[in-house]
């Protein structure tokens, strides 16, 4: 039992390390990395209100495979996306039209302006994140 409850106890630490963002430089970039960092998986399901945008997404010509798209304010207010998609391929090029046909979308229906950038996640089929884009200027 003490076994149990130390390895508890060693896991929250690290869990609290990883949360606070501890960085080894303290400098500009270091606030930036800490601004991008997010998880690195997901569940398989999205929540309603990113299955309904996908749902729109999906009805204007958008990717099948994609079932998910969430939208929220990150630093500096600059948008932070969340796509959940089936697809498994995560190529360069699939990441790339994916987040072309994504961030086109957003701002001719959904009026979302990406002018100061933005922030990308992509998370595949089985909930594992399979790309994350820091677009900021």
């Amino acid at each position: 039992m003490k076994r149990i409850a130390r390895t508890a106890v060693l896991i929250g630490a690290g869990a609290v390390t990883l949360l606070s963002g501890c960085t080894a430089g303290g400098g500009p970039d270091s606030d930036r990395a800490l601004a991008t960092a997010g998880p690195t998986a997901t569940t398989t399901t999205a929540p309603d209100a990113a299955e309904q945008v996908a749902d729109r997404y999906r009805a204007v010509g958008g990717e099948q495979e994609v079932y998910g798209i969430q939208r929220s304010a990150g630093p500096g207010g600059v948008p932070v996306l969340v796509v959940w998609t089936r697809d498994p391929d995560d190529s360069a090029q699939t990441f790339d039209e994916l987040k072309a046909s994504v961030t086109g979308f957003l701002e001719q229906s959904e009026e979302v302006s990406l002018d100061e950038g933005y922030l990308m996640d992509v998370f595949g089929p089985d909930g594992s994140l399979k790309h994350r884009l820091d677009a900021r200027p």
